[in-house]
């Protein structure tokens, strides 16, 4: 934790309250490896957009859903799709937050459940009804076959937009999203795993997009 870190928790409250992305990302930078992943959780129970992009992306950027799925999966390829599933439902969940436990507890039992689809799809012969398929795999499909969908992705903060609607629109492996838009495929993965669940998030709550989470 960063000294006076209870100073900067409530400043990053604040902020968060506020809507200013740029002075809560500010605040979170001083946190550094430890970010205050239960006030964030919080926030983003109680409706805030904004949280629930920082929580997505201090998941992702702390590499704890990483950590967890590698722990839980013996299928090292399998890691980066099973821990973009688990955003896309903690994006989608987060509303149910309590706080009756730690929020990397509460994203461990995501981990598992998202491990569990995983594996049951591995052992499937046939393909699977839309309510059996993985978080991910379910923002594909809504993404490729829904026109509503485009104003949300519309409406997402700029890193993500791009990246997002040629993955899931455009139908772009990875390697060529790399290429157009000249990031490393590290890069690309990780902001579609965000951005998708970001519209997971606002396809959740129709009265909120993406685009509430800016300033």
């Amino acid at each position: 934790m960063v000294s006076g870190g209870d100073d900067v928790q409530a400043a990053l409250r604040t902020a968060v309250v506020a809507g200013d992305a740029i002075e809560a990302r500010r605040l979170l930078a001083r946190f550094g490896v430890e970010p205050p992943l239960d006030a964030l959780a919080h926030a983003a129970a109680a409706g805030s957009s904004l949280a629930v992009e920082l929580l997505v992306e201090a998941l992702d950027g702390s590499g704890v859903v990483h950590r967890f799925v590698r722990a839980s999966l013996l299928d090292e390829s399998a890691v980066d799709d099973v821990a973009q599933d688990v955003l896309v439902s903690v994006a989608g969940s987060v509303h149910s937050f309590t706080g009756a436990a730690r929020v990397t507890t509460w994203v461990h039992r995501i981990v598992r459940n998202r491990v569990v689809d995983h594996l049951r799809r591995q052992r499937a012969t046939v393909p699977l009804p839309p309510e059996d398929l993985g978080p991910a795999e379910r923002m594909s499909s809504i993404i490729a076959t829904r026109a509503t969908v485009r104003d949300v992705l519309a409406s997402l903060p700029d890193p993500y937009r791009e990246p997002v609607t040629l993955r899931d629109v455009e139908g772009l492996t990875y390697a060529e999203l790399a290429q157009r838009l000249e990031r490393s495929v590290g890069t690309v993965k990780s902001q579609v795993s965000r951005g998708r669940a970001l519209v997971a998030a606002a396809l959740r709550d129709p009265g909120t997009t993406p685009e509430d989470a800016t300033p």
